[in-house]
This record gives C-alpha cells, sequence and structure tokens, in this order.
C-alpha cells in the first residue's frame, strides 16, 4: 500500500489562495505556492502538470463555494425576497472575499472545458446546472412561466447585473457606498417593470 499524499490537491489550492491574497494572482507561481506550503515545486507539479491548470482547478473551486451561497439565497418561497437575497449575495460575497473574486474573473467556464477536458471537463460540464434549475424555477414562481423572455430577465437580473458591479469593483476596489442599493434597484426594476409580478 502507497504513502499518503503529504500535500493534498485541497491544501496545495489553498496555499495558492493564499498567495492570491497576500500578493495578487500574478504572484501565484508554482515556486511561490510550494514555498507558501512548505513543500517542493516538484509535488506542486505532481499534482497539477501547470500553473494554469492549477489556477483553473481553484477556479472550478471557487465557483461552487460561491454557487451554494447563491443557491440558497434563491431558495426562498417568494420571488423577489430570493432575487433581492441572491443579488445581495453576490455582492457581499465579493467584497467579503476579493481574492476568490479575482479568481472567478480568470476564466469562463467554455474555455476551460475545451482546454482541459479531461481534467476538468467532467465538472465542468455540470457546473452550472443547479444555478439553472433555480432560475428557471425562480423565473417559473415570478413571473408565471419561465420561457426564453423571463428567462432571459431573469438571468440579466440575479447573474449579470451583480456579476458587471463585481467586476467594476475588482478593477477599482474603491467602491461608493451607495452602489449594492442601486444594484439591487436595477435588478428589480428588471424584474418588476412592464407589468412583470411585483
Amino acid at each position: 500500500m502507497g504513502r499518503a499524499a503529504k500535500y493534498s490537491d485541497q491544501s496545495i489550492l489553498d496555499a495558492a489562495l493564499t498567495v492570491i491574497t497576500e500578493e495578487g494572482v500574478a504572484a501565484a507561481t508554482v515556486t511561490a505556492i510550494a514555498q507558501r506550503l512548505g513543500a517542493p515545486s516538484g509535488s506542486i507539479y505532481h499534482r497539477f502538470p501547470s500553473r494554469d491548470l492549477l489556477l483553473a482547478t481553484l477556479w472550478l473551486r471557487t465557483v461552487q463555494e460561491f454557487q451554494q451561497g447563491f443557491l440558497a439565497a434563491l431558495d426562498d418561497e417568494e420571488p423577489l425576497t430570493a432575487a433581492r437575497a441572491a443579488v445581495r449575495h453576490t455582492l457581499e460575497w465579493s467584497a467579503a472575499h476579493p481574492s476568490q473574486a479575482a479568481v472567478l474573473a480568470l476564466y469562463r467556464r467554455e474555455d476551460l472545458i475545451a482546454r482541459w477536458p479531461d481534467e476538468l471537463g467532467a465538472e465542468l460540464s455540470g457546473l452550472n446546472d443547479a444555478v439553472g434549475r433555480a432560475i428557471r424555477r425562480f423565473a417559473a414562481a415570478h413571473f408565471g412561466v419561465a420561457d426564453a423572455e423571463t428567462l432571459g430577465r431573469a438571468r440579466f437580473a440575479l447573474v449579470q447585473i451583480p456579476y458587471a458591479a463585481v467586476r467594476d469593483a475588482l478593477r477599482d476596489p474603491r467602491r461608493a457606498p451607495w452602489i449594492p442599493d442601486a444594484v439591487l434597484a436595477a435588478s428589480l426594476a428588471v424584474l418588476t417593470a412592464d407589468g412583470a409580478a411585483s
């Protein structure tokens, strides 16, 4: 029976996130991550053949962690209460976890599937399924029907508007105090305009 690995995938990803938190994404080299972990670089390369794959795996873990809170927020039976909670989750989670938010800005799921179909493809293929189902349920509950128009409005309000605010905050962290309320108001306006349910 072989020896248990001294450095787990999760401990390597934790070390990478620590480097990113303290020094930024550009500083997260395999050498820096290995030094943070107290491991030889070879131990990192044994688990992750490249820095890019390591960061992509960290991206995947971060998306999954973010989605847990988003799905919990969107689970309220009252649609607009759920919408408010989901938008606030995106803004508040990103503000509380700026390093993880920066990691999320690194990649797009489609690009990673094309680049690492064997290493990450299985996990990436269903990555957004639970969120898609939750948004469909929300649209059906709020608008009375989940069709192309209502799903588009729901995605725009619950995902695209808050994500745009988060991307802006990553470029300029000096966020004005009124922005969260403005983002929430914009999202609710999309959901309640033109005779939508209120």
